[in-house]
């Protein structure tokens, strides 16, 4: 019987506990770590065909890349699948460098939103290194790859027919084949639990919004939605919903309670969960109609109608993460948010009666924002007093509207992709505006986070949730040991 075919897939070293598959990669103040979802998934695929997959998430494991390239070589992949994203995309493309120099015949293929957005950068940057680029949503494409590198040699011919990837040809040049569809049939993919059972810890991952242990598992890929800056839909899963069969999800839900001692809550990591909302209220009922019982986290638009969220709510809905972002018009209008500060207050009133947290986002800086507009946004935030909050600046990425609005008016600061994170990892300011530089919209966040998390009702709501509920005491102290520090120095800019 001959060997199945190895395969690497990678998130590469970087910083360590540099959390790169989330939309805005970086080394959190509150110690998040997102699972390598998008990997998992091409894992699960290129499983199910057959494959001898080595899955390893270098920040989530501590490993440098010293280790990573001794396991490479013991496991001799003839494919190296590595994610990307705009601040580590130097140290992505030095690790495929590194495995080319020590497995010269391994075929590195990079992905994620980085790779997608600037392939041809990506191509050639660093000659030898990266032998294609695998664009948007790719698994399909990574799973094709495989395939031609198994049956044969990797000549320009056989590559430049697999749609949605980019190569360098025999003459050193990139090539570009057209895009690959977006998988409508969603139900075609096999789960990615068992990848997580199989390869990961996930006590190891965190989200503020979830009670740990928590696993990310997702129901749909894609957003109906215009919002400029939101990286996914514009560079991996598209501004068309598609959707996983209602049953398909809770099957694996029900996989996750059954092999996952412990597990306290499940984040759909939707691009949008709520987006259809008939949808929604059926995956709801279907909740409830399984028997399944479970707390779990959302994606969520700011613009649910009170029944909705009731169904939510009895469905086991903990928490909805909720990009309220502005409530100054004239930004909202130029993020293309589609909301207004009434319909939102009006949401927080509903979601607080139907029992569910809300971590509210706030975004600053973009065109239009003045200091009396921020200054307003956090008087708004307050005012909502949504559970937990999030300030910061505007963080464009390639391949997004606002990247490309922002670079047509000079309004981007910063120099080289590094400079998107801070020296330690944390998010940096990379943008200003008509009237604000970076330094002040950084100060503004941090002032931002102190009036909100400072107050005395805040402080006392969230003593008072770590003694009735172990889970709360777990995700309060994981999330604030790193939090507070942050939150008293400052961005220190």
């Amino acid at each position: 019987m001959t060997p199945a075919m190895p395969v690497l897939v990678l998130n590469s070293p970087f910083l360590p506990n540099f959390s790169r598959p989330q939309r805005s990669p970086a080394v959190t103040k509150s110690g998040t770590l997102y699972f390598p979802l998008f990997l998992a998934q091409a894992t699960a695929l290129l499983e199910a065909d057959g494959y001898d997959v080595d899955l390893l998430d270098a920040p989530a494991a501590g490993l440098d890349l010293p280790a990573v390239i001794a396991r490479a070589e013991r496991q001799r992949p003839v494919l190296a699948v590595i994610d990307t994203a705009t601040p580590s995309i130097d140290a992505d493309i030095a690790a495929a460098a590194a495995l080319r120099r020590v497995l010269p015949g391994v075929f590195t293929v990079l992905v994620g939103p980085h790779a997608s957005a600037l392939p041809e950068d990506v191509l050639t940057s660093v000659p030898g290194a990266v032998c294609a680029v695998a664009r948007r949503e790719y698994d399909a494409t990574v799973l094709e790859l495989a395939r031609v590198l198994e049956s044969g040699p990797a000549t320009d011919a056989r590559l430049a027919k697999i749609e949605g990837l980019s190569f360098v040809d025999a003459s050193g040049a990139a090539v570009h084949n057209p895009d690959r569809p977006y998988i409508e049939d969603l139900g075609a993919l096999p789960p990615v639990a068992p990848v997580y059972k199989r390869h990961l810890d996930i006590r190891r991952y965190f989200n503020p919004n979830a009670k740990p242990p928590m696993v990310t598992l997702s129901t749909s890929r894609g957003c109906p939605f215009r919002c400029s800056f939101c990286l996914h839909p514009q560079t991996l899963t598209g501004r068309k919903a598609r959707y996983r069969p209602i049953e398909d999800v809770l099957d694996e839900v029900a996989w996750c309670l059954d092999n996952f001692p412990g597990l306290r809550t499940i984040f759909f990591e939707d691009d949008t969960l709520t987006a259809d909302r008939t949808r929604c209220k059926a995956f709801c009922a279907a909740i409830g109609r399984r028997g399944l019982r479970f707390e779990w986290t959302a994606n969520s638009r700011a613009d649910l109608a009170s029944d909705l969220l009731a169904a939510m709510g009895r469905a086991g809905c903990r928490q909805v993460c909720v990009g309220f972002e502005s409530a100054d018009p004239t930004a909202l209008t130029s993020m293309k948010k589609g909301l207004t500060a009434a319909r939102m207050e009006r949401f927080r009133a509903d979601a607080r009666a139907a029992g569910i947290k809300v971590h509210g986002c706030f975004i600053f800086g973009f065109p239009g924002d003045t200091r009396e507009s921020i200054m307003a946004t956090i008087d708004f935030a307050i005012k909502l007093a949504p559970d937990t909050a999030q300030f910061y600046p505007v963080m464009v990425y390639p391949g997004t509207e606002a990247y490309a609005e922002y670079a047509a008016r000079g309004h981007i600061t910063a120099e080289t992709w590094r400079d998107w994170l801070t020296p330690k990892g944390l998010h940096n300011c990379v943008v200003r505006n008509e009237t604000l530089g970076p330094r002040e919209l950084v100060r503004l966040c941090d002032l931002a986070r102190r009036r909100f998390y400072l107050r005395p009702s805040f402080l006392l709501r969230r003593a008072v949730s770590s003694l009735v509920s172990p889970g709360e005491m777990a995700r309060n102290v994981r999330a604030g040991r790193v939090f507070v520090r942050h939150l008293l120095r400052g961005s220190q800019v």
